[in-house]
């Protein structure tokens, strides 16, 4: 029986490649696990047993033939934002429960060229409005560390399956942090590429300027590969950059002799830090050090505005995708309406969630007439000022170093009804969204009660090569056990 307790992508590789055994074994192995596991954990929304099995069946096809690349025959499990061909894409909402895709998104036709097996998609937020999971149409995410705690949000389940050995990998979107914040609270790595480096052709859009597919992964090697398989340019995506991508594994390395990681004021040390994340960062900071790289402090002096810009044009942004949810043309209607308002009316307000609706409002009311200057006009020069900052401080370091929240996962629930203490969850990761640069999170460690933490890098434009390459030496040098949550077993790590 193979054992998928802490494989990663590339040991994978190794063993399927060597014919330990074939892609048809590992996703059997990868479905039966989720069998087991999932019925805790809930971070898939649809499994697609039969499709998977008949990927897996190819892949060793090519294998057989000795044509596999780094992904043929790895399960690698999708959010549920993103569009496949023949398979439910619900983003967690009532709106879109039974919605199936004619077609793929360019990251899902990119992971099936390089002959990746789909197991399914996966749980989250509503429509990625969200920081905890806890949003989802289908129910909340459990966090496979601690099932009483959030897995983070919005792509929770792509965190939580890949930390219980769900899947091998798997892709996550991020708006606001949506996979660095699960990231860090599940441990496990991901990343926020640079905005237009991957495609978001078919990713069913929450704020078009924001938003970013990027890969999560139990390491920071498979993390590369991923990004590896789903970067470049696009011609259907006009937000998409023509610009070379490198080959990041090459760029691996142990030693960061003549980097210089800036150490930004304002994220350390800031007001409400919890202390062992605290600790934490300045661990992880010394561990960088000890790779060869060099620290210097530097200034973001406009973050404490991030908050407040993110969500106006976050919520702008929102209010105008979601417009084309009307009960008309796809996705929920409401039974019986009186008249066309109503079916108006009531579609929207019974299929979507409280979260989704909130920030409809918000952004509704930022753009509505003698509001627009004051609320969206002025959040787009916070942005601009917030981009500046970040081209100041990398002026004289190649990357930030900083943490990924404030505060451990929370417990399920415990949030509820207060919105403002959720949104306030991300003040450290917003900022790089707003910014469009890129950024990611690698495992630190767990506090005491067991909770894993993240340290964040952040980079410059299109240099998700040095990220990479900054996160494994740390990961390498910090030789951290991060292991399997196995809730099924009670196992802890």
């Amino acid at each position: 029986m193979i054992s998928t307790k802490g494989l990663s992508i590339h040991e994978a590789r190794r063993h399927l490649d060597a014919g330990d055994f074939t892609s048809v074994a590992l996703t059997r192995q990868i479905l039966d696990e989720i069998t087991r596991k999932d019925s805790l954990i809930n971070s898939y929304i649809t499994v697609a047993e039969a499709g998977a099995l008949a990927q897996a069946e190819a892949a060793d096809e090519k294998i057989r033939k000795g044509e596999a690349g780094p992904l043929t025959g790895i399960p690698v499990g999708l959010k549920d934002l993103i569009v496949t061909q023949g398979m439910p894409t619900t983003c967690a909402s009532r709106m879109l429960e039974n919605f199936v895709s004619p077609y793929d998104a360019t990251v899902v036709e990119k992971l099936l060229q390089a002959g990746a097996v789909i197991p399914g998609k996966l749980n989250m937020d509503e429509f990625a409005m969200g920081s905890s999971s806890e949003t989802s149409f289908f129910g909340p995410v459990k966090n496979p560390w601690d099932l009483s705690r959030i897995p983070g949000g919005s792509s929770g389940g792509s965190a939580a399956a890949v930390a219980a050995g769900l899947c091998l990998g798997a892709l996550g979107s991020d708006t606001g942090g949506s996979i660095r914040q699960p990231a860090a609270h599940c441990g496990v790595v991901g990343m926020k590429p640079t905005y237009g480096r991957v495609s978001r052709y078919g990713v069913v859009a929450f704020a078009s300027s924001l938003d970013q597919i990027g890969p999560m992964a139990r390491n920071v090697e498979d993390c590369a590969l991923l990004l590896q398989a789903i970067a470049g340019y696009d011609s259907r995506d006009s937000t998409s950059v023509n610009i070379p991508v490198p080959d990041y594994s090459a760029l691996l390395s142990r030693d960061l002799s003549g980097l210089t990681i800036g150490l930004p004021v304002e994220y350390h040390g800031a007001e409400g830090m919890d202390p062992e994340m605290a600790e934490a960062i300045r661990e992880g900071v010394q561990v960088v050090k000890a790779c060869g790289a060099k620290t210097v402090e530097v200034r973001l002096p406009h973050m404490p505005y991030a908050v407040a810009a993110y969500y106006v044009i976050a919520s702008s942004e929102a209010s105008t995708n979601l417009a084309r949810f009307d009960g008309i043309r796809y996705g929920y209607r409401t039974q019986n309406p009186s008249d066309l308002l109503d079916l108006y009316e009531k579609s929207r307000s019974e299929g979507f969630g409280e979260e989704v609706k909130r920030r409809i409002l918000i952004g509704t009311y930022a753009l509505s007439s003698g509001y627009y200057d004051a609320y969206y006009n002025q959040a787009l020069k916070v942005r601009a000022l917030i981009a500046r900052d970040f081209t100041e401080a990398f002026s004289c370091c190649d990357l930030l170093a900083a943490p990924v929240t404030p505060a451990p996962a929370f417990p399920l629930g415990s949030a509820a009804g207060d919105p403002l203490s959720m949104y306030l969850a991300d003040i450290f990761t917003i900022s790089v969204n707003l910014a469009g640069i890129p950024a990611m999170s690698v495992p630190c460690g767990f506090t005491r009660a067991g909770l894993p933490m993240g340290l964040q890098l952040l980079g410059k434009p299109f240099d998700e090569g040095t990220l990479l390459r900054a996160g494994y030496a740390y990961e390498k040098e910090a030789a951290l056990n991060i292991g399997v949550a196995d809730p099924a077993d009670g196992m802890k790590r």
